[in-house]
């Protein structure tokens, strides 16, 4: 049995825990950093990088397919199931590799293993090949993430009926798929096999995808994604799912069916009905801690628990389960542990991006949650079939839409649809932290052209001095003639 004493241990190798255990590090903190899989996590090994490259591999089939629009003939493409799954392992391997890099340059050891909680201090590590090992630490930072939540009645094989982790594996491109949650999840794999040539059914128990979503811009990607073939099936649930030698057999009902019962056979079947905290293994009683009702661990605005001496960071901690939050969650964590007393995760807000083919990516408040706060709203859109710069594209399925309050101007909320959507939005997070008005967004000179200055666009229409579309006609005040 091995004794290490460490000034700080993460448990979690994914983007938060590794964000920590760098900046640990760069302080000159001794960290061991702990993962029972690969350095990394979900994100790098099985969810934003894996599904990113095979949503880039079906937007360049997407291009090719559509190439004779603007005047050149190209082969239908024909997809190499095993190149495709290179490209996507060489990419994640980059990135692994890219992090035990950083790993080794800043000073941070890494263990494989299932780390448990032996006291607030005192940390057991199962290693790979059956030993143990005693780590005695100040200081503990949990990112331990969450894994996909599997429903009882549904139960996967990793074959016929899948969880995410299972479908960048691309053991084969099924001829027929039925994907049980419109999500991020849901809705970026319906893409991914859409453009493989799987004929895609997604079906959400909720009125809309992206539940929580800006309602138009809900709607503007259910359309787009519906006009690429993709079948969507609102306020509809999935009753059974009985596996038969060819394939999977489902039962759903609701609006979708008009009320009727409905069964239909699926090659393969996907289920994106959310993720879960994971914390088992770790014996939190042991270090005075517990969980919440849904299984996460509570944190203040330092990512300290209730133990003065452990934080938690990621998507143990609740939502929004995001990369980007929980990395930087891991440098606020790691701040505060170096003695830097104003160090807090306090954000404005926290952007979200949903990849499908064009992209959505939101922050801020949608129309709806505006207005149920309170807010006398006002709306300025952008379409990008006015945009120059799509056209030259042949992208102009998409809208940009900014929410701001009537009475101070101050931008409340950015909604995008659009190719480069992830990029863009950037303008909206920087806009809310800053401060900013709708007119602010207008007066600043944005290049042309371009598919940013859509934001300027929609920002001069919410003042109806848009130049590259009708303004709307405002409307008249109540008793006028």
């Amino acid at each position: 049995m091995a004794e290490h004493r460490v000034d700080a241990v993460v448990i979690g190798a994914g983007p938060g825990g590794y964000h920590a255990a760098i900046r640990l590090g760069q302080l000159g903190k001794s960290v061991i950093c702990i993962d029972r899989d690969e350095v990394g996590g979900v994100c790098l090994n099985w969810g934003c990088i894996p599904t990113k490259a095979l949503l880039h591999v079906g937007e360049v089939i997407r291009h090719i397919d559509h190439a004779a629009a603007i005047g050149l003939k190209v082969p239908k493409a024909d997809v190499d199931r095993e190149g495709v799954a290179k490209f996507k392992s060489d990419v994640v391997n980059a990135n692994v590799g890219g992090v035990k890099t950083l790993f080794k340059a800043n000073n941070v050891t890494f263990m494989y293993g299932q780390a448990s909680f032996k006291s607030a201090t005192q940390i057991e590590l199962k290693n790979r090949e059956g030993g143990t090992d005693i780590i005695h630490c100040e200081h503990a930072v949990i990112a331990t993430g969450s894994a996909p939540i599997d429903v009882a009645a549904w139960p996967r094989d990793g074959e016929k009926i899948i969880n995410s982790d299972d479908a960048v594996s691309l053991k084969k491109i099924p001829k027929t798929m039925l994907v049980i949650g419109g999500g991020v999840i849901g809705l970026e794999f319906a893409t991914v096999y859409t453009r493989l040539g799987c004929q895609v059914l997604v079906i959400e128990a909720m009125p809309q995808i992206l539940t929580g979503t800006d309602g138009e811009i809900s709607k503007t990607l259910g359309r787009i994604l519906k006009k690429q073939g993709v079948e969507i099936m609102l306020d509809t649930k999935v009753g059974a799912l009985n596996t038969t030698k060819t394939g999977v057999k489902a039962t759903f009902n609701g609006a979708g069916t008009a009320g009727k019962d409905e069964t239909r056979e699926f090659e393969t079947v996907l289920v994106a009905v959310g993720r879960r905290p994971v914390t088992d293994g770790l014996q939190l009683a042991a270090s005075g801690l517990s969980t919440d009702a849904k299984g996460f661990i509570e944190v203040d605005a330092r990512c300290r628990t209730k133990v003065a001496n452990i934080f938690a960071i990621g998507d143990v901690t609740g939502q929004p389960m995001l990369a980007h939050r929980a990395m930087k969650q891991g440098t606020v964590v790691a701040e505060v542990i170096g003695g830097d007393k104003s160090a807090a995760f306090d954000p404005i807000a926290i952007p979200n991006c949903v990849y499908t083919d064009p992209e959505v990516a939101t922050v801020g408040l949608s129309e709806e949650e505006a207005k149920a706060k309170g807010y006398e709203v006002r709306i300025g859109k952008f379409p990008l079939a006015a945009s120059g710069r799509a056209r030259t594209m042949n992208e102009t399925d998409g809208v940009i839409k900014l929410v701001g309050d009537a009475k101070t101007d101050l931008l409340l909320g950015m909604h995008i649809v659009a190719p480069q959507a992830e990029s863009l939005i950037g303008e909206g997070v920087i806009a809310l932290e800053m401060g900013a008005t709708l007119e602010d967004i207008g007066l600043s000179i944005h290049p042309h052209p371009t598919l940013t200055e859509g934001i300027m666009d929609a920002a001069e229409a919410a003042h109806g001095k848009a130049i590259h579309i009708v303004n709307p006609k405002p409307k008249s005040p109540v008793g006028a003639h």
